[in-house]
């Protein structure tokens, strides 16, 4: 079990949480690292699910705390954004709870394959239409993708940075830098939602969850750097070949 970790497993998974909230702030997917790696490690995959839900919570303060110094956060977009999403994360972490572990480990394993396979082979997503950026009642379709990406968030988060984006980028039309913004904030929402319904389901391992916590804090910071200077689509084969390799470990353990 995750109590008798050694102190240098430990600083692996800090390591771990710094490079894929990194990833995290520049696109998404970095959540479908540390998942499997705290299985691999020994947490049952709804401990795992709840225990990581700390760490994308000070990652979005962070985050969105050094693009806010950048003036890439758009504000009046954030309330119109939040209620589908927080909405559906309510459900979606209430589900995770309810169903059985033995359960959601495969489920959670292959739909994080799933989004890791999106983000590699679906790049066109996150390249924005011409036109001003809209608000939701101006495309109502987006309110759906935003619903069904909280409620993807409550229930696993791992890979929703993709979701989130897709819906800003490709259907409200904000550019990248923006719409990481505005995916920062609502991952805080949802995050400081599911961690409530988690710890309160008794769901959370708090000596791995604030290794991860701390280190996503570095992780952010240092994610925002290189996104205002490389783009994304450098950081997709390699999400991709990383969740596969800890996906196969989590499984056989």
């Amino acid at each position: 079990m995750i109590d008798e970790l050694s102190y240098g497993s430990l600083a692996i998974l800090a390591a771990a949480g710094v490079l894929a909230t990194m990833i995290n702030v520049i696109a998404g997917g970095g959540g479908m690292i540390v998942m499997p790696a705290l299985m691999a490690l020994g947490l049952p995959a709804d401990v795992a699910n709840g225990t990581y839900r700390l760490a994308v919570v000070t990652q979005s303060v962070s985050g969105t705390a050094a693009l806010r110094r950048h003036g890439k956060l758009d504000s009046d977009a954030i309330v119109p954004i939040l209620i589908p999403t927080i909405s559906g994360a309510v459900l979606g972490a209430l589900f995770a709870t309810w169903i059985p572990r033995e359960t959601l480990k495969p489920v959670m394993l292959v739909t994080m394959v799933f989004m890791a396979a999106l983000i590699a082979f679906r790049k066109e997503t996150l390249i924005p239409k011409e036109g001003p950026p809209l608000r939701p009642k101006d495309a109502p379709r987006s309110i759906a993708g935003l619903f069904l990406s909280g409620v993807y968030a409550g229930f696993i988060q791992a890979g929703v940075g993709f979701l989130l984006l897709a819906v800003l980028v490709g259907t409200l039309r904000h550019d990248f830098v923006q719409a990481n913004a505005l995916k920062l904030v609502v991952t805080l929402a949802f995050g400081v939602v599911a961690l409530a319904i988690f710890t309160w389901a008794g769901l959370v391992s708090w000596t791995p969850a604030i290794v991860l916590a701390v280190a996503s804090i570095f992780g952010a910071r240092l994610g925002v750097r290189v996104m205002l200077k490389v783009p994304a689509d450098s950081l997709r084969w390699f999400v991709f070949v990383c969740v596969i390799a800890t996906s196969i470990v989590a499984w056989l353990r």
